[in-house]
Formats: C-alpha cells, sequence, structure tokens
C-alpha cells in the first residue's frame, strides 16, 4: 500500500525517470548492436532476418581485426595525437582563459567573439585550406598533419568554457596569495590550476573523442605514408564496396570504443562537477 502511494504521490518524478530510462536505452542500442553484430557469425550478420541475440557467439571477427599487420601501429598513433591534442590545447585553452579573463587589454571582446565566429565555421569548409597550409608546411604525412588542426578547432570551445571557471574563482583569492609572497606563476599553476581542473578535465573529454575519432583530417592529410594513419583509417581496410566485411568492421569499431570507455572512467568525478561549474571559493 505505501510503495502504491508513493507511485500517486509522484507522478512527475515517475515519468522523469522512463523518460531517463528510455532515453539511456535508445542511445545504448546502437553500442549494443555493433558489439553484437562483433560476435555474430558471419552468416548471421548477412541474414535478413537479423536477431537482437546470437545463439552461437564467435572471435573470428577479431582474430582479423588483430590479424591486421598494421591495427597496433594504427592504435599506437591514434593514442599518440589523441593525447598530444588534450594536453597541448588544455594548457594553451588554460593560459588563454586566464588571460582573456584576468587581464585587462584592447580588444579583448572582439577576442573572445573571434574564438566564438572560429566555431562556427564547419569542419569541412576549413579541410582543403587546411590540406594546402600542410602541404606548404611539409607536414602531409605526418601525425602533426592530425596534431595540429585538432588543436586548433579544440581550443575555442575549452577557451571559452574555462573562461567560467577562472571568472568563479575570486579575485581576492589572487590577491591573499600575492600578499604571502607568491609569485604569478606559483598562484597560476599551484592555486588557480587546481581549482579549474574540473573544467579541464570536462574540455579534455571533448577533445579526446573528436580526435579519437576522427575520420576526415586522417583520409585527407595522410595519403600515402599507412604508417602515419590512426585507427579510424583501420576500418576501410574491412570495407571492400563490392564485398564488406561488416564483422570486422563492428569488430575494430567495438576496439576503437574500449578506449573512450576507459577515458570516462577515468575522469567522470571530475567530468560530473565540470559540467556542472563547480568550483569551491
Amino acid at each position: 500500500m505505501n510503495l502504491v502511494r508513493r507511485f500517486v504521490r509522484r507522478p512527475g518524478r515517475l515519468a522523469a525517470e522512463a523518460a531517463a530510462l528510455l532515453t539511456a536505452a535508445v542511445v545504448a542500442f546502437p553500442l549494443y548492436w555493433m558489439v553484437l553484430s562483433a560476435f555474430k557469425p558471419a552468416g548471421e550478420i548477412e541474414s535478413s532476418e537479423p536477431r537482437p541475440w546470437t545463439p552461437a557467439p564467435t572471435l573470428d571477427s577479431f582474430r582479423r581485426v588483430f590479424g591486421q599487420q598494421e591495427f597496433g601501429r594504427y592504435f599506437l598513433n591514434s593514442v599518440v595525437v589523441a593525447v598530444a591534442v588534450v594536453i597541448a590545447s588544455a594548457l594553451i585553452a588554460f593560459l588563454a582563459a586566464t588571460a582573456v579573463t584576468r587581464f585587462r587589454f584592447r580588444m579583448r571582446t572582439t577576442l573572445l567573439i573571434m574564438f566564438l565566429v572560429a566555431q562556427m565555421v564547419p569542419v569541412e569548409a576549413l579541410t582543403i585550406p587546411l590540406f594546402f597550409m600542410m602541404r606548404d608546411f611539409g607536414q602531409l604525412n605526418t601525425l602533426w598533419s592530425l596534431i595540429l588542426p585538432h588543436i586548433a578547432f579544440s581550443l575555442p570551445f575549452a577557451i571559452w568554457m574555462l573562461r567560467g571557471f577562472v571568472k568563479a574563482v575570486p579575485e581576492a583569492l589572487e590577491e591573499a596569495a600575492y600578499i604571502d609572497g607568491a609569485s604569478r606563476a606559483r598562484f597560476l599553476w599551484q592555486i588557480l590550476f587546481p581549482l579549474v581542473l574540473p573544467g579541464l578535465v570536462a574540455t579534455s573529454v571533448f577533445s579526446f573523442i573528436s580526435t579519437w575519432n576522427d575520420f576526415l583530417f586522417a583520409k585527407s592529410f595522410i595519403i600515402s605514408d599507412i604508417s602515419q594513419s590512426t585507427l579510424p583509417m583501420a576500418l576501410l581496410v574491412f570495407y571492400k564496396p563490392d564485398e564488406p566485411d561488416w564483422g570486422g568492421v563492428m569488430a575494430a569499431s567495438t576496439v576503437m570504443t574500449i578506449p573512450v570507455l576507459v577515458f570516462f572512467v577515468l575522469v567522470q568525478r571530475r567530468l560530473v562537477s565540470g559540467l556542472g561549474g563547480a568550483v569551491k571559493d
């Protein structure tokens, strides 16, 4: 009886929970189908009557993925590019957000507006100009041709997000640090940096995901040297127009998803506080 009364008294909460569960199911279903297809035999994947389960799971698709000669190299390249972009963009964004928040200089507002405008430009519209730029710099077929553009595209969002975190830190805290004899560099790295770390983690997650899943730049800038390719390019090995290996594609996609999940697990606490804008005085 008490349980029935509780349900009657909280219809709004029940509706919200049901909507949340439905949304989670819709979001998780493609991931479930990807993993399921990776374990299905080839005959089941190509069947005209797909089933949401498999009576005979197999690891053949994963064996084909890990049997590719360059797969390990692709994985290592993706890790190098993603880690470099995350670290570089986080440090640059932190310094830039501090500068535009704590210092007064000419055209500061114009600079902030330019950050927003840069974020509004589609990546596809800049791919060809970036290609010619990397060609002129002699960086085609190198990992730098992937690292530098992703840093540039990650910075506008990161700077705007970190600007709110830096602004939330009281200026009285900075003045107290200077009175106690702390230098500007010491305040920056030992006091301000830990306070805005949740924001840095939140921006790093977005930088990591966009870099890790990038296919456009990897396909455009890595032309002939396949040893410099990243993990998304491994999907092309299994996708052939006349006879695509969908099991291999799904298995490779599953392997690509694992590092993202691990990264989320490692930073989930700081990510939640970062998205909530939690900065303690």
